[in-house]
């Protein structure tokens, strides 16, 4: 229905435009789609079907002027993304009022006029294309609708409407809120194409969307339009070119095509039985269709996920866009193959990193890193390809995670991916070398403690005083102190004696008794583990919270951080903010990823405890710290005279027990201090944040900067620069910002190549029970219980006996496993803080358990066998 337009509309100039007139930069206008389809058209030998834009223009004009839109608009923006039924009513509201709306006679005419440039009386494909869609950061796939097949001009007006109330699908307006995503910011653009009728249609990947390696492409194809495939209603032929070459094909029984109907719109069609096992391409035009999906990269300088219909052996391209789920490579490219490990699974935190967080990682470590996807990694390249530091690397890697091991053994058994090296002699240490053991000496734990604590405290006191530029030049000459006192031999000789009295004891009690992993009884409760010592002193928090049954209350009522100050007012909520603020005057400085610099401590943040607190409250009775302490020292002293005993009952029986006795006095002297080194580092960049924070107020109030957490989204070099001019780069921010939500939807992998394939490796073992999960055993023991699988700990709800199911645990984890049975990660290794925590407090622990936050249900009854490194699901 048209109907005659008021005079306050404007011009419709901008409301169509011809895609031969679109490029890149105009998303604003004609929206994801419609830009890469103009950009498509403008490169050579790029068949594009001819077609035009109703731009955002008019979009935003039907939305102003249809009924109520705006108030449910307000509405939506305050549903949680979960209350799926209020989002279905008001989305479907929504739907049908830009359904049902009038089009105003100027746009129609608008509409038709440009149909009427391409041949009014042909049929057309009518496609939604939104403003946040087909971007490199978010592709936003299947939101929106497109028509195909689409008659007569009055018909192309209606589903122009329809293509509009498709901004409002219940599974777009979804989508949206749960990236946090503002309803209004969104516009839909339409793009108008003519319609062709091809004898087979697909998709071309320019990357393999499995292995992400950017050197295969993968093809589907069927007969018919393409919608058979992309609905799933076939299953098509599948192709992998490599090298301009075929590689691998499988043809499906492809027994439906989607056809266009005569009448408009599409059809289902039955294939010939004798047609249907044949390929739907030739090799030479697989071969030629990712020739030209290889200019279409090339043009986007990115790979593609690309639509294509094949008329009279001519390709025609009907879309591209990005591939957002591939992770991206390190750089920069030289030619050459690489190999990256993930220093992210090294310190047990795969999330991504804000620019000024990476930038204070690689000031600190002495390893040379590349970034990508907001994660760091090492090349290791040189070390695989020489054989002087080739099997010391594959043995501690193996050793300490499996599955990195199995992916680097992957590619050394892959002809011709790295060139071999002559030996250069012995490499440089990788993660630190293996320094000579030294006998058991607590003493020399005090004094490296000792020292740490007043360096930090002198670079807390020194640090207040300096501001601007002088600022960033103490932090960066302090970063050589923290840097001196983190690799001092003396530090790395204690904690790797520590681990290798550790491995001693396991391989030499398992070779004389038989015994599996004994080290990891004897390990717990030793002194100085500033890790351990953490989660048993906040259930002496609880002890003092406990009696006091309104602040109980009072902090299962907590919703914002101030709830510190507001305690005091209740009976025994003295002492209770006393006890909090204590403990985290010691512990405070810690966080889940606390690697990061930028992300929010427990003392910006202490309602994040909160949880771990009053779940510490119901699950145990007073004085639990202590006895959980004294629990471990009793079964530690009870293994150690066992192993003893049994060992000198062997053949050369007291030349065993002697030399097992210094192996566990070591590991229990100093295995301990292995947690230090990190808590000094992260207490030191605590320091450097709060100092950071107090200048980027300066600079919010000098208007430098929006807000002064934007100093997080640059690097150290970078904000010493905006220190010294007072300017800053607000797009770098943006883009920097946006970049950071696009990082957060990808998966690190362990080991990653240049050609941006994702190695993941895979057990191999033959001593793992059908159905169960294998893992790493890392702590010894057998435990059974309700998984909990907990992805953040301030949503932490546990109850005793209960199994920790979750992607990694770093140390900020610890103050959980005080209450519970068991450990299960998807990321850790042998001596990763997990581990070393895990066997401190006797809990059976398997890491390394490939998706097991997807594949054990949150709920589902599990054991965990962490001496064999397995977990089996229970009925």
């Amino acid at each position: 229905m048209i109907r005659p337009a008021s005079a306050e509309q404007r011009s419709t100039a901008t409301t169509v435009l011809g895609l031969h007139a679109i490029d890149a930069t105009q998303i604003a206008i004609v929206g994801g789609k419609g830009a890469h389809l103009g950009e498509l058209s403008r490169i050579d030998g790029i068949r594009v079907p001819a077609g035009f834009c109703v731009t955002t223009d008019a979009f935003r004009r039907m939305m102003a002027e249809a009924p109520s839109i705006d108030d449910r608009l307000d509405q939506l923006s305050c549903l949680h993304p979960d209350d799926r039924e209020a989002i279905r009513t008001l989305s479907a509201e929504i739907r049908r009022t830009l359904e049902e709306a009038a089009v105003p006679d100027d746009l129609a005419a608008a509409i038709t006029g440009a149909l009427a440039q391409l041949g009014e009386s042909g049929a057309y494909a009518v496609r939604s294309s939104a403003t946040a869609e087909d971007l490199p950061t978010a592709s936003f796939a299947g939101q929106q609708d497109t028509y195909l097949n689409v008659v007569a001009p009055a018909a192309i007006l209606q589903h122009v409407s329809r293509c509009w109330a498709s901004l409002f699908t219940e599974r777009a307006v979804a989508y949206r809120q749960r990236r946090g995503i503002d309803h209004r910011s969104v516009q839909m653009a339409v793009v108008v194409q003519q319609m062709v009728f091809p004898q087979a249609a697909g998709i071309l990947f320019t990357a393999d969307p499995v292995t992400s390696n950017r050197k295969v492409a993968t093809v589907e194809a069927s007969f018919g339009l393409g919608e058979a495939l992309v609905s799933g209603l076939v299953n098509g032929d599948v192709y992998t070119v490599r090298d301009g070459e075929v590689v691998e094909r499988a043809v499906g029984t492809k027994q439906l095509a989607v056809d266009a109907s005569p009448a408009g719109g599409t059809q289902e069609r039955a294939i010939d039985p004798e047609l249907q096992a044949q390929p739907a391409l030739t090799d030479a035009q697989v071969v030629r269709l990712v020739q030209l999906g290889r200019r279409i990269e090339a043009h986007f300088g990115r790979p593609q996920d690309i639509e294509w219909c094949l008329v009279d052996d001519d390709f025609q391209i009907v879309q591209s866009r990005p591939i957002t789920t591939l992770f991206p490579v390190p750089g920069p490219a030289d030619g050459e193959n690489h190999v990256y490990l993930s220093v992210g699974h090294q310190q047990m935190m795969t999330d991504p990193m804000k620019p000024l967080g990476l930038s204070f990682w690689q000031l600190t470590t002495p390893a040379a890193m590349a970034e990508a996807g907001g994660r760091l990694f090492v090349d290791v390249t040189r070390r695989l390809a020489s054989p002087a530091s080739r099997a010391g690397l594959l043995e501690a890697l193996g050793r300490s995670d499996p599955l990195t091991g199995d992916a680097l053994q992957t590619i050394l058994e892959r002809d011709g991916f790295l060139r071999p090296l002559p030996d250069e002699g012995p490499p440089r240490p990788l993660f630190g070398g293996t320094p000579a053991p030294i006998e058991a000496d607590p003493a020399l734990v005090t004094e490296l403690i000792e020292r740490s604590q007043a360096s930090v405290a002198a670079a807390e006191r020194d640090i207040r005083t300096k501001s601007g530029e002088a600022l960033l030049d103490f932090i960066e000459a302090d970063l050589q102190e923290l840097k001196r006192i983190l690799f001092d031999p003396r530090s790395h000789q204690v904690f790797m004696s520590a681990m290798e009295a550790a491995w001693w004891l396991n391989d030499r009690l398992q070779e004389w008794l038989g015994e599996k992993n004994a080290a990891d009884t004897l390990t717990q409760s030793v002194p100085h583990n500033v890790t351990s010592e953490m989660g048993l002193a906040l259930l002496d928090v609880a002890d003092v919270i406990r009696p006091y049954p309104d602040v109980v209350a009072f902090l299962h009522r907590v919703e914002d951080e101030r709830f510190l100050d507001e305690l005091p007012r209740l009976p025994g909520g003295r002492e209770a903010r006393d006890a909090i603020e204590a403990w985290l005057a010691k512990y405070g400085m810690r966080c889940v990823g606390e690697i990061d610099l930028t992300r929010p401590r427990w003392s910006e943040r202490p309602s994040t405890l909160l949880p771990v607190i009053l779940g510490n409250i119901k699950n145990f009775e007073p004085g639990a710290g202590a006895r959980r302490f004294e629990e471990g020292l009793r079964e530690a002293g009870a293994k150690e005279r066992d192993v003893l005993a049994r060992l000198r009952a062997l053949p050369d029986g007291k030349a065993k027990s002697e030399e097992a006795k210094r192996m566990i006095d070591r590991v229990r002297t100093f295995i301990g201090y292995r947690e230090y080194p990190k808590y000094g580092m992260i207490s030191r960049y605590f320091v450097y944040k709060q100092a950071l924070l107090r200048e980027a107020e300066r600079l919010v109030q000098d208007q430098v900067l929006r807000e002064k957490e934007d100093i997080f989204y640059l690097r150290f070099s970078e904000l010493r620069d905006v220190t010294r001019t007072n300017r800053v780069d607000d797009q770098l921010v943006r883009r920097r910002k946006d970049a950071f939500t696009s990082y957060q939807a990808l998966t690190p992998p362990r080991v990653l190549t240049s050609d941006g394939e994702v190695l993941t490796g895979t057990y191999r073992r033959d001593d793992v029970p059908t159905g169960a999960l294998a893992g790493l055993p890392v702590s010894a023991g057998v435990a059974e219980g309700r998984a909990r699988v907990i992805l953040d700990m301030a949503q932490a709800d546990l109850e005793a006996g209960d199994i920790l199911v979750t992607a990694y645990t770093d140390p900020s984890w610890t103050p959980l496993f005080v209450a519970i049975a068991g450990v299960v990660t998807e990321v850790g290794g042998l001596m990763t803080h997990g581990a070393v925590i895990a066997r401190e407090y006797g809990l059976p622990a398997v890491v390394g358990v490939v998706d097991a936050t997807r594949l054990i249900p949150d709920g589902q009854r599990i054991r965990v066998h962490g001496t064999d490194g397995y977990v089996e699901f229970l009925p």
